[in-house]
């Protein structure tokens, strides 16, 4: 990875998030780490060796441009990528020390500790309750009615949607607007009680007050989760996230505090990202 500082590099640039720095709840400790991570689709590498720390509590944003496999390395991180015949992964990840690609760990387990929510909402065709009580059922979280209500009305709350569908909860997951559907979809991810969060582009097909929703929200949930997103959105990656990482081509170009990205980037093609030279 090259991180160096480039000559001439200015030593200030224009602000792309406007208002305060978000204050980090990271803990500093590291929850999830990549080593040399490679990624193939067939005889095409779109993963250049990868490495990076992920650190418990912070929000990690992945910019880059499009195809330069930000979301590939997302999907990484629970073996998304399993599901892609041709796709294959090397280097090292860990969970808490653990590798999660070794080949007696449980990928239905490993993909409850690191939930995702998708571009799209994608919620189940059933109910807003049975959207959020299937993975704490699969799990065996609840043993009683009481508890699995427990655990659907706190996962609602925490995704600030129990007041708007507290009296419909029979009713379609479907049928609730993008932004709500998105919601729902946060709420299955933590029914389970994650240790992490990943986030694909979750605001891309949703409205500005639907995304400013997200947003609060993301923030909210990083008391108690550590959320790593790729965006597009190079304000949004300025309002919500502690660091962020510059992808280019399959390379992970730097990774830094969200405001050196933003205002000193050490690499002359980050700086020429963030100034629109390119993208």
């Amino acid at each position: 990875m090259n991180t160096s500082a480039q000559p001439n590099m200015p030593s200030s640039m224009v602000s792309v998030g406007g208002g305060e720095s978000r204050k980090s709840k990271s803990t500093g400790n590291v929850k999830m780490s990549a080593k040399d991570v490679k990624v193939f689709y067939g005889d095409a590498q779109a993963i250049n060796g990868i490495d990076i720390d992920i650190y418990e509590n912070e929000v990690l944003a992945f910019i880059g441009p499009s195809g330069c496999g930000k979301s590939t390395f997302l999907r990484c991180l629970n073996r998304m990528n399993d599901t892609i015949d041709i796709c294959r992964v090397e280097g090292q990840i860990t969970l808490d020390q653990k590798d999660i690609y070794a080949p007696d760990r449980d990928v239905v387990l490993l993909r409850a500790q690191v939930g995702i929510v998708f571009q799209k909402p994608n919620p189940f065709p059933k109910s807003i309750y049975e959207n959020i009580a299937y993975g704490p059922r699969l799990h065996g979280l609840a043993k009683r009615k009481a508890e699995l209500d427990d655990i659907v009305e706190s996962s609602l709350r925490r995704a600030g949607l129990w007041e708007e569908v507290k009296d419909r909860l029979d009713q379609p997951g479907t049928g609730l607007s993008g932004g709500q559907q998105q919601r729902l979809c946060i709420a299955r991810t933590i029914a389970v009680s994650p240790d992490i969060i990943l986030m694909d582009e979750p605001c891309s097909a949703l409205d500005p007050i639907a995304t400013g929703k997200i947003e609060q929200l993301i923030d909210e949930l990083s008391e108690s989760y550590t959320i790593v997103m790729v965006t597009h959105n190079m304000q949004q990656a300025a309002r919500v996230a502690d660091r962020t990482a510059f992808f280019h081509m399959g390379d992970l170009i730097e990774v830094n505090s969200t405001d050196a990205i933003f205002t000193n980037p050490h690499n002359q093609r980050t700086h020429d990202y963030i100034t629109g030279r390119f993208g």
